[in-house]
């Protein structure tokens, strides 16, 4: 099949798309991919959907306001994604992989009563984006997972392990968005996968509130700055560290901690800095969950052009930190790639969640279709 994938995470900076050729266990020809970014009002509203989306009804104005302006964003990414892909002579895209923008991301966690449910939440439109395009489209990819039980993410692994078909194993691919995630494919086959810790998110809110900026661009704030022990030993207290996996976070699940650690109290540079080597530091408490250690870690994600934060891994890992760039991956595309792969795994019936991945309780299928490709 011949789809565009899209993804907006939780960085919230606006929408990647990715035209991908698969069947979603091979991946073949990979063509354009580019990013549509969210004007700041808009990026600013969906901001205060996240601390809002506790306590919102599914008809409350403003999120119908902010879900169709989102929408129209994916839908102008995949018009130009469909320009860029007849100038090189592709086909036609025949299916879209829409995951749209989490607002609120409750699995069940330890400590939750036995009828505890989970929860996840995805705003988006997947009418409006099927009528926009003219095409299928491939949406609603968690819920299934979570109403089983699973946490719902990470949803990529199975992605990851198609277009590293061919790398050496064992290998860890970690995501660096607004939290972060990581996939660690081993050399008979396991696939493991569950999110580190707060990874962008923080740092972005800190760049905002310190100095006006959407983030730390080129890592200037954290590299100028030094790392406040006292805080960051107060935030490697947290008990997701310690929690085994499969686990998944929300955007905002830390924001408590880092007030209550005392993070406010620093200097924009080394708040910055601080919140640089906590991420990092989830990602080394997450390597001490895998069989063994991997022969390098593979980065993508926007964390992966910070040079504090990519100087911050390597000094607490021990294997080799490099961009995903260095595999032939476009870092900048690759949920978009992955999310087109998980809508034909969807369209094909093939499962797209495991127990090892999100703690699902089997292989699980997922997402629904909307349009005639089915």
């Amino acid at each position: 099949m011949r789809i565009v994938g899209l993804m907006s995470g939780t960085s919230l900076d606006g929408v990647d798309a990715a035209w991908v050729e698969t069947d979603g266990e091979r991946v073949g020809q990979l063509g354009p991919a580019l990013t549509v970014p969210y004007e700041p009002a808009l990026r600013r509203d969906l901001r205060r959907l996240l601390e809002l989306a506790p306590n919102l009804s599914a008809d409350d104005p403003f999120l119908l306001d902010c879900t169709g302006r989102l929408t129209d964003r994916h839908a102008a990414a995949v018009a130009r994604v469909a320009v860029e892909a007849a100038r090189a002579g592709l086909p036609e895209a025949e299916l879209i992989g829409f995951h749209g923008q989490t607002i609120l991301h409750r699995p069940i966690r330890p400590g939750d009563g036995a009828n505890a449910r989970g929860y996840t939440w995805q705003i988006g439109d997947a009418q409006l984006l099927a009528r926009s395009t003219g095409l299928s489209v491939a949406y609603d990819f968690r819920t299934a997972d979570v109403a089983a039980g699973g946490q719902g993410a990470p949803l990529v692994p199975i992605a990851h392990a198609a277009l590293a078909a061919g790398l050496p194993k064992p290998l860890a691919v970690l995501n660096l968005g607004g939290v972060g995630n990581v996939t660690y494919l081993g050399a008979d086959g396991e696939l493991m996968a569950f999110d580190t810790g707060p990874a962008n998110g923080p740092l972005d809110d800190w760049a905002k509130r310190s100095l006006g900026r959407d983030y730390d661009k080129n890592g200037h704030l954290a590299l100028a700055g030094h790392a406040d022990g006292a805080v960051l030993g107060r935030l490697m207290g947290h008990p997701y560290l310690a929690q085994e996996p499969p686990k998944s976070l929300d955007r905002l699940d830390f924001d408590r901690a880092l007030r209550e650690a005392g993070a406010q109290a620093l200097s924009p540079q080394d708040g910055a800095a601080t919140l640089v080597a906590f991420a990092a530091v989830c990602v080394a408490a997450a390597a001490r969950h895998f069989p063994e250690p991997p022969l390098q870690w593979l980065v993508a994600g926007g964390g992966r052009r910070n040079p504090a934060m990519m100087r911050a891994l390597q000094a607490t890992l021990s294997e080799p930190v490099r961009p995903v760039e260095v595999a032939g991956w476009n870092g900048d595309a690759l949920e978009a790639q992955c999310f087109a792969i998980l809508a034909a795994r969807t369209a094909r019936g093939l499962p797209i969640s495991f127990p090892g991945t999100t703690g699902a309780p089997r292989e699980m299928r997922g997402g629904q279709i909307l349009g005639g490709l089915l």
